[in-house]
């Protein structure tokens, strides 16, 4: 594999500017590493005339000089990003067919500023899922192995794709969405830096809608730097989405200084559960550690209802998503069931459905009509958005007392093994959001930073969590843990 296709973002950008290197060198050597990595499936469609375009336009622009900072950075798209004329299928057999005649707004801001788009990126179905096994274009397997073994491993879910091809070195960085750590929790599995910004901080228009009171686009990328400047690329406010903010975006590279002397560090007492591993345990106590000899000030602190953070959130996620995906019904795009004599309306719906969605997204679906249902909706949903006021009230409470951001483990585990997990017993799946959930529900931004390796040798990811509308400083801290880290490993070459 070529070193340019391990090249961080920062870098690629300073050796293009100097005159180093053009975008379509490294463009080159990323499709040459894709094409020889399609055992991992992290690649759902290849758009290879497009990136060439791309990159040759941009060393144009390059040339002329006061190019922007992603201007030739060759990257992946989740596939749940709608790009203009390019398969948008969110990872589901019953968008078979799709191609966009519209650019979601992250990724025409992409454009605009010159990045390449190598390829769509392979993702649970919809959004739905933890490992990447929910996929119609099948599993992607991690890039990573355990000591010792051959055993194909998960990069973790949604963003299953992204975190894969990112870790891969097959592009330099990817778009990923997190509806309840589908950045994070991919990006601890495979030993890169994932943000999920604030509710709000980036548009979800032209972004495939899982549940969109906690759906939000971010960067996957190998360092807190990349994810600085991709980050600010992918921001902005855009009157197209109602929940989009309108506020100014900073120079989230400007502010990583690295200095943290002073700041309050939470560490939340809730998040120590029954059962977790030692090694999860140790390396949250060493993050702590390196936190307070950069000079931080660590603190306890309590959230008292994150208890009920994961009940709640998969009653609301799934209730948002059963109303979004009713728009999938045969009659205007992608797939439609054969119908037989005598069939109607109702039964091209059911049939279509039914041979469209995946299981995981029957279930969710179900699990949402249910507890939408009359009988059941102050039950179950009213409920669970009253929880919901009550975590975002636990953290408004620790930021009131002057906590800068909050450290926890991002995963309860490294990275499983692709079918490990029982598919008659969905909650233990379910499990592995248990330290993000809350984030989401709450409206955060939350940061995965890898910090060390597991007795198997597989990545292990802490997580921060910052105050709304903060992602600069949370960057910063970010940056600080991973300068105190020293996290450098690599996955050995084995597709």
């Amino acid at each position: 594999m070529s070193e340019l296709t391990k090249l961080t973002i920062a870098d690629a950008r300073d050796q293009m500017r100097k005159g180093d290197l053009t975008s379509v060198d490294i463009t080159e050597a990323c499709i040459a590493a894709i094409d020889g990595a399609d055992a991992l499936n992290a690649f759902s469609t290849k758009s290879y005339d497009i990136a060439r375009a791309q990159a040759k336009a941009a060393d144009q622009r390059i040339a002329k000089g006061a190019a922007p900072d992603m201007c030739g950075i060759p990257l992946g798209i989740k596939d749940l990003f709608c790009t203009k004329g390019v398969a948008s299928q969110a990872g589901s057999k019953i968008l078979t067919g799709f191609k966009p005649g519209y650019e979601s707004t992250i990724t025409a801001q992409l454009w605009d500023r010159g990045a390449v788009m190598l390829g769509k990126l392979n993702m649970d179905e919809f959004a739905m899922g933890s490992s990447n096994e929910t996929s119609t274009y099948g599993p992607v397997s991690s890039p990573w192995k355990k000591a010792g073994s051959n055993m194909d491993l998960t990069p973790g879910g949604s963003s299953g794709g992204s975190a894969a091809a990112v870790a891969a070195d097959l592009c330099l960085g990817a778009t990923g969405t997190d509806t309840g750590g589908s950045i994070r929790q991919p990006a601890a599995f495979t030993g890169i830096v994932g943000i999920k910004p604030t509710y709000g901080r980036c548009s979800r228009w032209g972004v495939i809608g899982f549940a969109s009171s906690l759906d939000q686009a971010g960067p996957m990328t190998r360092t807190v730097r990349d994810s600085a400047i991709m980050l600010e690329a992918m921001c902005g406010h855009d009157p197209k989405d109602s929940t989009s903010a309108d506020l100014a975006v900073p120079n989230f590279e400007a502010a990583l200084s690295g200095d943290i002397r002073g700041k309050k560090i939470g560490i939340p007492k809730e998040y120590r559960l029954d059962g977790m591993p030692s090694e999860i345990e140790k390396l949250w106590s060493q993050g702590a550690e390196m936190l307070r000899d950069a000079g931080a000030q660590i603190v306890d602190v309590t959230l008292p209802h994150t208890k009920y953070a994961l009940p709640a959130y998969y009653v609301i996620a799934p209730a948002e998503a059963s109303s979004n995906l009713a728009r999938y019904d045969g009659v205007r795009y992608g797939h439609r069931a054969k119908l037989q004599a005598g069939d109607g309306i109702t039964e091209m719906y059911e049939r279509t459905r039914a041979e469209g969605f995946g299981p995981e997204v029957q279930r969710r679906v179900m699990i949402g009509a249910y507890v939408l249902s009359a009988g059941f909706y102050d039950a179950y949903y009213r409920r669970a958005q009253r929880v919901r006021t009550l975590i975002k009230q636990d953290f408004e409470a620790v930021f009131a007392d002057g906590i800068d951001c909050i450290l926890t483990p991002a995963t309860p585990s490294a990275a499983f093994g692709l079918g490990e997990m029982d598919e008659a017993d969905p909650i233990k799946m379910f499990l592995n959001d248990v330290f993000t959930v809350t984030v989401n529900l709450a409206g955060l931004p939350g940061i995965s930073v890898p910090a060390g390796l597991s007795a198997d040798g597989l990545p292990l990811g802490l997580q921060l969590i910052g105050r709304p509308w903060e992602e600069g400083d949370l960057l910063n801290s970010a940056y600080a843990l991973e300068q105190a880290t020293g996290f450098v490993s690599k996955p050995a070459q084995w597709w």
